[in-house]
Protein backbone atom coordinates (compact mmCIF):
# COMPACT_ATOMS: atom_id res chain seq x y z
CA UNK A 1 0.00 0.00 0.00
CA UNK A 2 1.42 3.40 -0.99
CA UNK A 3 2.27 5.81 1.79
CA UNK A 4 0.05 8.89 1.99
CA UNK A 5 1.70 12.30 1.87
CA UNK A 6 -0.04 15.50 2.89
CA UNK A 7 -0.71 18.28 0.40
CA UNK A 8 -0.48 22.05 0.71
CA UNK A 9 -4.28 22.08 1.14
CA UNK A 10 -3.97 19.75 4.15
CA UNK A 11 -1.49 22.11 5.81
CA UNK A 12 -3.68 25.14 5.09
CA UNK A 13 -6.75 23.39 6.51
CA UNK A 14 -4.89 22.32 9.67
CA UNK A 15 -3.63 25.86 10.33
CA UNK A 16 -6.79 27.62 9.10
CA UNK A 17 -4.80 29.78 6.68
CA UNK A 18 -4.92 30.15 2.92
CA UNK A 19 -3.29 27.74 0.48
CA UNK A 20 -1.39 30.64 -1.09
CA UNK A 21 0.11 31.58 2.31
CA UNK A 22 1.30 27.99 2.82
CA UNK A 23 2.78 27.94 -0.67
CA UNK A 24 4.64 31.21 -0.12
CA UNK A 25 5.89 30.05 3.29
CA UNK A 26 7.28 26.84 1.83
CA UNK A 27 9.05 28.88 -0.86
CA UNK A 28 10.32 31.33 1.80
CA UNK A 29 9.11 34.43 -0.03
CA UNK A 30 9.74 37.89 1.37
CA UNK A 31 6.09 38.61 2.25
CA UNK A 32 5.73 35.78 4.80
CA UNK A 33 6.79 36.38 8.40
CA UNK A 34 9.34 34.17 10.13
CA UNK A 35 6.70 33.03 12.64
CA UNK A 36 4.28 31.99 9.91
CA UNK A 37 6.99 30.14 8.01
CA UNK A 38 8.06 28.32 11.20
CA UNK A 39 4.46 27.33 11.90
CA UNK A 40 3.97 26.04 8.34
CA UNK A 41 7.23 24.04 8.34
CA UNK A 42 6.37 22.42 11.67
CA UNK A 43 2.94 21.41 10.42
CA UNK A 44 4.43 20.15 7.15
CA UNK A 45 6.73 17.87 9.14
CA UNK A 46 3.90 16.74 11.41
CA UNK A 47 1.64 15.87 8.45
CA UNK A 48 4.43 14.19 6.46
CA UNK A 49 4.31 16.70 3.60
CA UNK A 50 6.59 16.07 0.60
CA UNK A 51 7.01 18.56 -2.29
CA UNK A 52 5.52 17.32 -5.55
CA UNK A 53 8.32 18.16 -7.97
CA UNK A 54 6.46 16.62 -10.89
CA UNK A 55 3.65 19.13 -10.37
CA UNK A 56 5.86 22.14 -9.65
CA UNK A 57 8.02 21.22 -12.60
CA UNK A 58 5.12 21.78 -14.96
CA UNK A 59 4.79 25.32 -13.64
CA UNK A 60 8.46 26.21 -13.16
CA UNK A 61 9.90 24.09 -15.98
CA UNK A 62 11.98 22.34 -13.30
CA UNK A 63 12.41 18.65 -12.56
CA UNK A 64 14.71 18.80 -9.51
CA UNK A 65 16.88 16.16 -11.17
CA UNK A 66 20.63 16.56 -11.67
CA UNK A 67 22.81 14.20 -13.72
CA UNK A 68 26.38 13.45 -12.64
CA UNK A 69 28.86 11.88 -15.08
CA UNK A 70 31.99 10.36 -13.52
CA UNK A 71 34.91 8.37 -14.97
CA UNK A 72 34.72 6.01 -11.96
CA UNK A 73 32.95 5.64 -8.63
CA UNK A 74 34.94 2.92 -6.87
CA UNK A 75 38.09 4.96 -6.16
CA UNK A 76 38.47 7.22 -3.14
CA UNK A 77 38.71 10.52 -5.01
CA UNK A 78 35.55 10.32 -7.11
CA UNK A 79 33.48 8.70 -4.36
CA UNK A 80 34.46 11.60 -2.07
CA UNK A 81 33.62 14.19 -4.75
CA UNK A 82 30.25 12.50 -5.23
CA UNK A 83 29.59 12.66 -1.48
CA UNK A 84 30.15 16.42 -1.62
CA UNK A 85 27.76 16.73 -4.57
CA UNK A 86 25.13 14.70 -2.70
CA UNK A 87 25.32 16.90 0.39
CA UNK A 88 24.48 20.04 -1.57
CA UNK A 89 21.97 18.46 -3.94
CA UNK A 90 19.95 16.73 -1.24
CA UNK A 91 19.93 19.80 1.00
CA UNK A 92 18.22 21.65 -1.87
CA UNK A 93 15.77 18.80 -2.57
CA UNK A 94 17.43 17.73 -5.82
CA UNK A 95 17.63 14.12 -6.96
CA UNK A 96 20.83 12.75 -8.53
CA UNK A 97 21.05 10.48 -11.56
CA UNK A 98 24.55 8.97 -11.73
CA UNK A 99 26.33 7.82 -14.89
CA UNK A 100 29.76 6.16 -14.86
CA UNK A 101 31.85 6.13 -18.05
CA UNK A 102 34.62 3.79 -16.85
CA UNK A 103 36.97 6.26 -18.56
CA UNK A 104 35.54 5.26 -21.93
CA UNK A 105 35.04 8.14 -24.39
CA UNK A 106 32.58 6.14 -26.50
CA UNK A 107 30.49 5.36 -23.44
CA UNK A 108 30.58 9.01 -22.40
CA UNK A 109 29.30 10.06 -25.82
CA UNK A 110 26.58 7.40 -25.72
CA UNK A 111 25.43 8.63 -22.31
CA UNK A 112 25.18 12.22 -23.56
CA UNK A 113 23.37 11.22 -26.75
CA UNK A 114 20.77 9.27 -24.76
CA UNK A 115 20.14 11.76 -21.95
CA UNK A 116 16.51 12.71 -21.47
CA UNK A 117 17.08 16.46 -21.31
CA UNK A 118 13.45 17.16 -20.47
CA UNK A 119 13.90 15.31 -17.18
CA UNK A 120 17.07 17.19 -16.11
CA UNK A 121 17.75 20.63 -14.65
CA UNK A 122 21.54 20.43 -14.98
CA UNK A 123 24.62 18.31 -15.49
CA UNK A 124 27.87 17.85 -13.52
CA UNK A 125 30.72 16.27 -15.48
CA UNK A 126 34.26 14.99 -15.06
CA UNK A 127 35.32 13.99 -18.56
CA UNK A 128 36.80 10.67 -19.66
CA UNK A 129 40.59 10.52 -19.99
CA UNK A 130 40.06 9.22 -23.54
CA UNK A 131 37.80 12.10 -24.54
CA UNK A 132 38.88 14.09 -27.57
CA UNK A 133 36.23 16.42 -28.95
CA UNK A 134 33.80 17.82 -26.39
CA UNK A 135 31.23 19.12 -28.89
CA UNK A 136 28.58 16.87 -27.34
CA UNK A 137 28.77 18.90 -24.13
CA UNK A 138 28.52 22.17 -26.03
CA UNK A 139 25.36 20.84 -27.69
CA UNK A 140 23.85 20.19 -24.25
CA UNK A 141 24.65 23.77 -23.18
CA UNK A 142 23.23 25.12 -26.45
CA UNK A 143 20.03 23.23 -25.68
CA UNK A 144 19.70 25.28 -22.49
CA UNK A 145 20.89 22.70 -19.95
CA UNK A 146 23.45 24.14 -17.49
CA UNK A 147 26.71 22.15 -17.32
CA UNK A 148 29.49 22.46 -14.73
CA UNK A 149 32.79 20.59 -15.08
CA UNK A 150 34.93 19.47 -12.17
CA UNK A 151 38.40 17.92 -11.83
CA UNK A 152 38.78 16.78 -15.45
CA UNK A 153 37.39 19.73 -17.37
CA UNK A 154 36.64 20.40 -21.03
CA UNK A 155 37.71 23.45 -23.02
CA UNK A 156 34.21 24.91 -23.04
CA UNK A 157 32.93 28.22 -21.66
CA UNK A 158 31.04 27.25 -18.52
CA UNK A 159 31.76 27.02 -14.82
CA UNK A 160 34.57 24.72 -13.64
CA UNK A 161 35.90 23.56 -10.28
CA UNK A 162 39.42 22.16 -9.98
CA UNK A 163 42.19 21.62 -7.49
CA UNK A 164 45.38 23.65 -7.94
CA UNK A 165 47.18 21.04 -10.04
CA UNK A 166 50.07 23.26 -11.09
CA UNK A 167 51.07 24.46 -7.63
CA UNK A 168 50.48 21.04 -6.11
CA UNK A 169 52.84 19.46 -8.62
CA UNK A 170 55.37 22.25 -8.14
CA UNK A 171 55.30 21.76 -4.36
CA UNK A 172 55.59 17.96 -4.67
CA UNK A 173 58.62 18.23 -6.96
CA UNK A 174 60.26 20.92 -4.87
CA UNK A 175 59.78 18.75 -1.78
CA UNK A 176 61.74 15.95 -3.46
CA UNK A 177 64.48 18.41 -4.41
CA UNK A 178 64.69 19.75 -0.84
CA UNK A 179 65.23 16.17 0.39
CA UNK A 180 68.29 15.73 -1.78
CA UNK A 181 66.90 13.92 -4.83
CA UNK A 182 68.59 15.12 -7.99
CA UNK A 183 67.14 13.05 -10.86
CA UNK A 184 63.36 13.27 -10.67
CA UNK A 185 61.02 11.50 -13.09
CA UNK A 186 57.31 12.13 -13.60
CA UNK A 187 54.81 9.40 -14.40
CA UNK A 188 51.98 11.50 -15.81
CA UNK A 189 48.35 10.91 -16.71
CA UNK A 190 46.98 10.54 -20.23
CA UNK A 191 47.89 13.34 -22.61
CA UNK A 192 45.11 15.77 -23.51
CA UNK A 193 43.65 16.19 -20.03
CA UNK A 194 43.90 19.68 -18.54
CA UNK A 195 45.13 18.52 -15.16
CA UNK A 196 47.72 16.19 -16.74
CA UNK A 197 49.22 19.23 -18.47
CA UNK A 198 49.01 21.41 -15.34
CA UNK A 199 50.78 18.84 -13.16
CA UNK A 200 53.42 18.27 -15.81
CA UNK A 201 54.07 22.02 -16.05
CA UNK A 202 54.34 22.33 -12.27
CA UNK A 203 56.91 19.52 -12.24
CA UNK A 204 58.93 21.06 -15.09
CA UNK A 205 58.95 24.56 -13.61
CA UNK A 206 60.14 23.28 -10.23
CA UNK A 207 63.05 21.51 -11.95
CA UNK A 208 63.88 24.66 -13.93
CA UNK A 209 63.78 26.83 -10.80
CA UNK A 210 66.42 24.63 -9.15
CA UNK A 211 68.47 23.99 -12.31
CA UNK A 212 67.69 20.29 -12.18
CA UNK A 213 68.04 18.07 -15.27
CA UNK A 214 64.96 17.49 -17.42
CA UNK A 215 64.96 14.24 -19.39
CA UNK A 216 62.17 13.45 -21.85
CA UNK A 217 62.69 9.76 -21.13
CA UNK A 218 61.87 10.44 -17.47
CA UNK A 219 58.37 11.67 -18.39
CA UNK A 220 55.89 8.88 -19.11
CA UNK A 221 52.19 9.22 -19.97
CA UNK A 222 49.78 6.39 -19.15
CA UNK A 223 46.58 5.60 -17.25
CA UNK A 224 45.79 6.06 -13.58
CA UNK A 225 45.87 2.51 -12.18
CA UNK A 226 48.37 0.81 -9.89
CA UNK A 227 49.27 -1.46 -12.78
CA UNK A 228 50.13 1.59 -14.89
CA UNK A 229 52.44 2.77 -12.12
CA UNK A 230 54.20 -0.60 -11.98
CA UNK A 231 54.60 -0.66 -15.77
CA UNK A 232 55.96 2.90 -15.82
CA UNK A 233 58.56 2.03 -13.19
CA UNK A 234 59.69 -0.98 -15.25
CA UNK A 235 60.15 1.29 -18.28
CA UNK A 236 62.19 3.77 -16.26
CA UNK A 237 64.41 0.99 -14.91
CA UNK A 238 65.30 -0.14 -18.42
CA UNK A 239 67.05 3.20 -18.95
CA UNK A 240 70.80 3.50 -18.48
CA UNK A 241 70.32 6.80 -16.63
CA UNK A 242 67.78 5.93 -13.94
CA UNK A 243 65.99 8.53 -11.79
CA UNK A 244 66.42 8.68 -8.02
CA UNK A 245 62.90 9.98 -7.35
CA UNK A 246 59.45 9.80 -8.95
CA UNK A 247 56.55 12.22 -8.82
CA UNK A 248 53.34 10.41 -9.73
CA UNK A 249 50.21 12.03 -11.14
CA UNK A 250 48.12 10.18 -8.53
CA UNK A 251 48.48 7.91 -5.50
CA UNK A 252 47.39 4.69 -7.21
CA UNK A 253 50.24 4.92 -9.70
CA UNK A 254 52.62 5.89 -6.91
CA UNK A 255 51.61 2.75 -4.99
CA UNK A 256 52.40 0.78 -8.15
CA UNK A 257 55.85 2.37 -8.20
CA UNK A 258 56.47 1.41 -4.55
CA UNK A 259 55.35 -2.17 -5.20
CA UNK A 260 57.65 -2.46 -8.23
CA UNK A 261 60.62 -0.93 -6.38
CA UNK A 262 60.17 -3.32 -3.45
CA UNK A 263 60.15 -6.23 -5.91
CA UNK A 264 63.58 -5.06 -6.99
CA UNK A 265 64.75 -4.83 -3.36
CA UNK A 266 65.20 -1.06 -3.73
CA UNK A 267 64.68 0.83 -0.46
CA UNK A 268 61.93 3.40 -1.02
CA UNK A 269 62.87 6.75 0.43
CA UNK A 270 66.52 6.04 1.16
CA UNK A 271 67.41 4.99 -2.40
CA UNK A 272 64.46 6.23 -4.48
CA UNK A 273 61.96 8.85 -3.38
CA UNK A 274 58.27 8.65 -4.32
CA UNK A 275 55.44 11.17 -3.99
CA UNK A 276 51.87 10.99 -5.24
CA UNK A 277 48.81 13.22 -5.60
CA UNK A 278 45.36 12.69 -3.97
CA UNK A 279 45.88 11.52 -0.37
CA UNK A 280 43.99 8.29 -0.93
CA UNK A 281 43.56 6.40 2.39
CA UNK A 282 45.87 3.65 1.11
CA UNK A 283 48.74 6.17 1.00
CA UNK A 284 48.85 6.17 4.80
CA UNK A 285 48.77 2.37 5.24
CA UNK A 286 51.15 1.17 2.53
CA UNK A 287 54.69 0.47 3.73
CA UNK A 288 56.56 2.73 3.50
CA UNK A 289 53.79 5.31 3.79
CA UNK A 290 53.35 7.54 0.75
CA UNK A 291 53.99 11.28 0.66
CA UNK A 292 51.34 13.05 -1.39
CA UNK A 293 49.43 16.21 -2.23
CA UNK A 294 46.01 16.07 -0.55
CA UNK A 295 43.20 17.08 -2.92
CA UNK A 296 40.09 18.85 -1.57
CA UNK A 297 37.78 16.25 -3.14
CA UNK A 298 34.77 16.81 -0.87
CA UNK A 299 34.93 20.60 -1.35
CA UNK A 300 35.24 20.17 -5.12
CA UNK A 301 31.99 18.20 -5.09
CA UNK A 302 30.21 20.77 -2.95
CA UNK A 303 31.44 23.79 -4.92
CA UNK A 304 30.62 22.27 -8.31
CA UNK A 305 27.05 21.46 -7.22
CA UNK A 306 26.60 24.91 -5.69
CA UNK A 307 27.72 26.49 -8.96
CA UNK A 308 25.34 24.30 -10.95
CA UNK A 309 22.40 25.36 -8.77
CA UNK A 310 23.34 29.00 -9.37
CA UNK A 311 23.34 28.37 -13.14
CA UNK A 312 19.91 26.74 -12.84
CA UNK A 313 18.48 29.57 -10.75
CA UNK A 314 19.88 32.36 -12.91
CA UNK A 315 20.02 31.55 -16.61
CA UNK A 316 22.42 34.42 -17.40
CA UNK A 317 24.78 33.49 -14.54
CA UNK A 318 28.35 34.39 -15.52
CA UNK A 319 30.56 31.26 -15.56
CA UNK A 320 33.11 30.97 -12.75
CA UNK A 321 36.35 29.01 -12.55
CA UNK A 322 37.18 27.97 -9.01
CA UNK A 323 40.60 26.55 -8.12
CA UNK A 324 41.01 25.02 -4.65
CA UNK A 325 44.45 24.54 -3.06
CA UNK A 326 45.93 21.17 -2.13
CA UNK A 327 48.18 20.36 0.86
CA UNK A 328 51.56 18.65 1.02
CA UNK A 329 51.48 15.55 3.24
CA UNK A 330 55.01 14.31 4.07
CA UNK A 331 55.43 10.62 4.88
CA UNK A 332 58.19 8.00 4.68
CA UNK A 333 58.45 7.51 0.90
CA UNK A 334 60.14 10.87 0.27
CA UNK A 335 62.53 11.02 3.24
CA UNK A 336 66.14 9.95 2.60
CA UNK A 337 67.32 9.63 6.20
Amino acid sequence: MRRHYATIKDIAHALNISVSTVSRALRDTYDVSADTRKMVLEMATQLNYKPNFNATGLVKNSTHNLAVILPAITNYYFSTVFTGIQEVAYSHNYNIILYVTNDDAARELNIIRNLSLSSLDGLLVSVSSQAGSCEHFQEIIDDGIPVVFFDRVADITTSKVMQDDYNGAFEATEHLISNGYKKIAHIAGPEGLTFTTSRLNGYLDALRKHNMPIRKKWILHSGFSQECGENDLEKLWKLNDKPDAIFSVNDRKAVGVIVALKRKNIVVGKEVGVIGFTNDPMSAIISPSLSTIAEPAFEIGKKSCQLLLQHIKKKNFIPEEIILPGKLIIRESSIRS
